[in-house]
């Protein structure tokens, strides 16, 4: 029974539910829902689709991750980031709006979720943990700027050209914003005031429906005055029908980038997300495994019903949480109604300006730009700060796929790069204690010129095996020929593969050869399981491992074995496993 509700994590809470969470469930879902319906119509037109998939995306997803989903809170459905992922990827295979373009991208959300379940089911989550935070950030600030700019022709009621390359939008706004429709862009901007204004006095205020319905109801009644205002119109009533996917292999290849894009995108957005809200509750804890596989199951059911690619709204699940949500209850009664909309409210949002959406996109995705963030790194890291930078200024200028590609490849060229160059330390003794300190960071310590004592912060691996014997060499240099002990304080050393230790027997050799003996302090067990099953005993004893660095210049200076008998059995528990 345990590991059917691992599988399945809503009966972890729906068999023990009780009125007591319904209120805020009930609030919570409402409160949810009253965001989620302008959102998802306005974000199908970010996806270059017709807006009742927006609706549709809102539906049999948020109702699959709320049975799957390990987290209670997150809420599920269209985001303004996916959005213009998949009308990046979509737009190049076929026109926007169109059945095919619309096949395409239905499509898309099969590829994304098979992704994601094979991920989950095989737990290979770990892989998008290769996009840094610095990544993570500068794309999707560069995403939402992105966004908010190709709003810009809902907002001024100007067709300006749509890209993810933003040099592009901006050089069409340049030379063609005198031509914006005064009443849209009045109407536009209004909004946006009122929205802005609306989060500064209360959060929770549902602003989006505010300004839908204000918008709504001037093009209504006033239809006459604002006749050049351009309106959603119909939106076709009725539950999404059950079709599978139109499986084209061509296509598939085609978009296969772009689903991997979204993979990562959209599984980092629910961890970060998920992770934020676990921490202000004990009742649950988030499995990210099992966020795959509800992602996966949601975006390849929902495929079904006719939605595109969905994932965790990073303002929905913040509001789900602040109204009272406890468990995936808030989600299924977002889904009701979502439904009660579609079977029954879709005729009321025919008069609904579109520079209005504009509007409610413009502010929720420009919130995302975080320039704190690079605040931060600018004073703290460097390194990653430029990462950043490269980043953002990457995804704006060559295009969103290019943007996380190039990203993730500086990820992985920077993990590498100090992977194999790790921080090295020689260590000197502090004055009338057992310890030893970087002589780097303490001026005071006592250097032994008989004695190179060194600290290697890393794992010891094929890829940096060179870097050790580099830095140790330039050590042994400085030290001259006085040096008639090298001690490898090994605590920060938490893993050795074969060549590491074929290595460390080469320099064991190597230096023996010179008179130089070779200890070691501090050795991890499974990395002294690897040593020894490497046969470094072959060339060493057990004298010449010690549990703290002082015990080994203690027996080097003294030949004194008290200690190091004493704890024999902790030094050298495994070494005949």
């Amino acid at each position: 029974m345990k590991k059917i509700k691992e599988l399945i994590p809503i009966l972890e809470w729906l068999p023990n539910y009780n009125s007591s969470r319904l209120k805020g469930d009930f609030i919570a879902g409402i409160t949810v829902s009253i965001i989620l319906i302008p959102q998802g119509i306005a974000y199908a037109l970010i996806a270059g689709l017709p807006p009742i998939y927006g609706l549709y995306c809102a539906l049999v997803p948020q109702l699959v991750y709320a049975i799957f989903g390990s987290s209670r809170q997150v809420a599920i459905g269209p985001v303004a980031m996916d959005s213009l992922i998949v009308a990046t990827g979509v737009s190049t295979l076929a026109l926007a709006g169109s059945d095919s373009y619309i096949a395409i991208a239905i499509l898309l959300a099969f590829m994304v979720g098979s992704i994601q379940f094979l991920l989950g089911v095989f737990r290979l989550g770990f892989i998008v943990n290769f996009l840094s935070k610095p990544v993570i950030s500068g794309f999707t600030s560069a995403v939402a700027l992105t966004i908010g700019i190709n709003q810009f022709r809902n907002l001024f009621g100007v067709d300006f050209v749509q890209s993810d390359q933003i040099q592009y939008v901006l050089e069409d706004i340049w030379f063609n914003i005198i031509d914006f429709n005064s009443h849209t862009t009045v109407i536009g901007l209004i909004s946006v005031g009122v929205i802005i204004l609306l989060r500064k006095i209360n959060k929770k205020i549902p602003n989006a429906l505010l300004v839908v319905v204000v918008g709504i109801l001037t093009i209504r009644y006033f239809g006459d005055e604002f006749s050049d205002v351009a309106i959603v119109k119909d939106i076709p009533s009725g539950l999404p029908s059950f079709s599978f996917p139109e499986m084209d292999i061509s296509q598939m290849k085609e978009l296969l980038p772009i689903a991997l894009t979204l993979v990562m995108v959209g599984y980092l957005e629910t961890i970060s997300i998920g992770k934020s809200l676990e921490a202000k509750q004990d009742e649950y804890k988030l499995r990210p495994n099992q966020e795959l596989i509800a992602l996966g199951l949601s975006n390849i059911i929902g495929s079904w019903f006719k939605a595109y690619p969905s994932t965790s709204s990073f303002s929905r699940s913040a509001i789900n949480q602040e109204s009272g949500a406890t468990t995936g209850m808030a989600s299924l009664v977002s889904v009701v109604m979502v439904l009660l909309t579609l079977l029954f409210l879709t005729p009321l949002f025919y008069h609904l300006p579109k520079t209005v959406l504009a509007a409610i996109i413009i502010v929720a995705v420009f919130g995302l730009v975080n320039i704190k963030e690079a605040i931060f790194l600018w004073k703290a890291n460097n390194l990653d700060f430029w990462l950043l930078v490269v980043t953002f200024f990457s995804t704006l200028l060559f295009g969103i796929e290019y943007g996380i590609m190039i990203g993730v490849g500086l990820s992985l060229i920077i993990l590498i790069f100090r992977t194999s160059r790790p921080y090295v330390a020689e260590l000197g003794k502090v004055p009338e204690s057992d310890f030893y300190r970087n002589r780097e960071r303490f001026n005071e310590v006592i250097l032994d010129d008989e004695v190179l004592v060194f600290r290697f912060d890393a794992q010891l691996f094929y890829a940096n095996a060179s870097y050790f014997i580099e830095t140790l060499e330039l050590m042994v240099e400085e030290k001259g020929s006085r040096l008639k002990l090298i001690v490898l304080d090994a605590e920060s050393i938490n893993r050795v593969d074969s060549t590491g230790v074929e290595m460390l027997k080469e320099r064991i050799r190597f230096y023996h050869k010179k008179n130089i003996l070779f200890y070691f302090a501090g050795v991890k067990g499974p990395v002294r399981d690897h040593l020894f099953r490497g046969k470094i005993l072959d060339i060493i004893t057990l004298d010449h491992f010690y549990m703290r660095v002082n015990g080994a210049v203690n027996y080097y200076k003294t030949g004194e074995k008290e200690y190091q008998n004493k704890y024999a059995n902790y030094i050298h528990q495994s070494y005949d496993r």
